[in-house]
């Protein structure tokens, strides 16, 4: 699943970053743009998975509740 347009055109944006950690990035040579892209990616599809597990969270539930009842329909079958 892809979570954004790779192929989507860089769009300048202000930010505010503690002057130290962007003193030493830049002494470093840290590609921030590169570096904030892949954290936000990172922390966009964490927030889509808590996201989907919110979500689905009652179906989840119930299947567990159901499995732990009823077992799953193949453990008669299994042999391990």
């Amino acid at each position: 699943m892809k979570i954004y347009n790779i192929d989507a055109v860089k769009k300048p944006t202000n930010l505010s970053l503690n002057s130290d950690l962007l003193k030493k990035a830049k002494g470093l040579h840290i590609n921030l743009s590169k570096e904030l892209e892949l954290a936000l990616i990172k922390a966009i599809k964490k927030k889509i998975k808590e996201q989907w597990l919110k979500d689905n969270n009652e179906a989840i539930t119930q299947y567990n509740q159901s499995i732990a009842k009823r077992g799953l329909f193949s453990d008669e079958w299994r042999r391990f």
